[in-house]
């Protein structure tokens, strides 16, 4: 799936299907860091909830889409540089809402975790 604002920020999927999504993101300290030279808590945030996204898509029925209601995340340790993971699963798909995990790596070392809420709908204009 074209996800504009993942490209923008250099977010590559490894692995995409039902319930499921492997991502990654190298980080450029120009571009990822906060004013105390660690990436930035939204730059982690954006890799859980894309992820979450990009893991549920492929369970919606022609015409629905999905919006994220909410996400708790927990940050448990800074990074700068290399690479980070995230791993997400859905937890549970019912009909109008699903919950995903999404936990993010550094060198096999958590660093975050995340639980999100999805809405499962048909657009408006979808007739």
């Amino acid at each position: 799936m074209h996800n504009p604002f993942a490209e923008s920020i250099g977010l590559v999927f490894e692995e995409e299907r039902a319930g499921y999504s492997r991502c990654s993101l190298t980080l450029a300290p120009a571009q990822h860091h906060n004013p105390h030279q660690v990436v930035h808590g939204a730059v982690l945030y954006t890799l859980a909830d894309t992820g979450m996204g990009v893991a549920l898509y492929p369970t919606l029925a022609e015409r629905e889409i999905c919006a994220t209601i909410e996400i708790k995340i927990n940050y448990f340790r800074t990074v700068s540089a290399g690479t980070i993971t995230c791993i997400t699963e859905m937890l549970n798909r019912g009909r109008t809402i699903a919950n995903l995990e999404s936990r993010l790596f550094h060198d096999g070392r958590l660093i975050a975790q995340a639980n999100g809420n999805y809405a499962i709908f048909l657009p408006r204009n979808a007739g």
